[in-house]
């Protein structure tokens, strides 16, 4: 299963973060749920609304960053958040990202925000297939 930890010392004006998963799905959705965990607690955020997302890139990297990117689209277009995320990566080519998004339309009374990200950035940006699953490194523009 995977997790993240927020880096400190990374980024001044930024907000960078690790993200980690045993395959390419889980890591995914660990880098979602990391990217919202920015902007509110994930626990307040109730399960009103769904999304879906399909995407493709001929690698991780690219994926990664259209996967992050489309999630702050959603965002600022739905004035939505998200906190879960079933995501299923499939290996191609090209590489085929599938997921659906579960949150809920922002309202500051239920659920307080804290940062707004603006986009993800390609300072430090990493994605790297290890021995125990695979890593990123993302620095989040807020």
């Amino acid at each position: 299963m995977g997790g993240y930890r927020f880096l400190e010392d990374v980024a001044i004006a930024d907000v960078a973060f690790e993200a980690w998963g045993t395959d390419l799905s889980d890591l995914f959705a660990t880098a979602g749920e990391a990217t919202f965990a920015v902007m509110v607690d994930l626990a307040a955020v109730p399960a009103e609304l769904t999304r879906r997302v399909r995407l493709e890139a001929d690698d991780p990297e690219a994926l990664l960053f259209a996967w992050l990117e489309e999630l702050i689209f959603r965002k600022d277009v739905d004035s939505a958040v998200f906190s879960r995320f079933a995501v299923t990566v499939t290996e191609g080519p090209p590489l085929t990202l599938d997921a659906t998004c579960t949150g809920a339309v922002i309202q500051q009374e239920r659920m307080p925000m804290r940062a707004d990200v603006k986009a993800v950035t390609y300072h430090l940006f990493a994605v790297d297939r290890g021995e125990d699953g695979w890593r990123a490194r993302v620095v989040l523009d807020i």
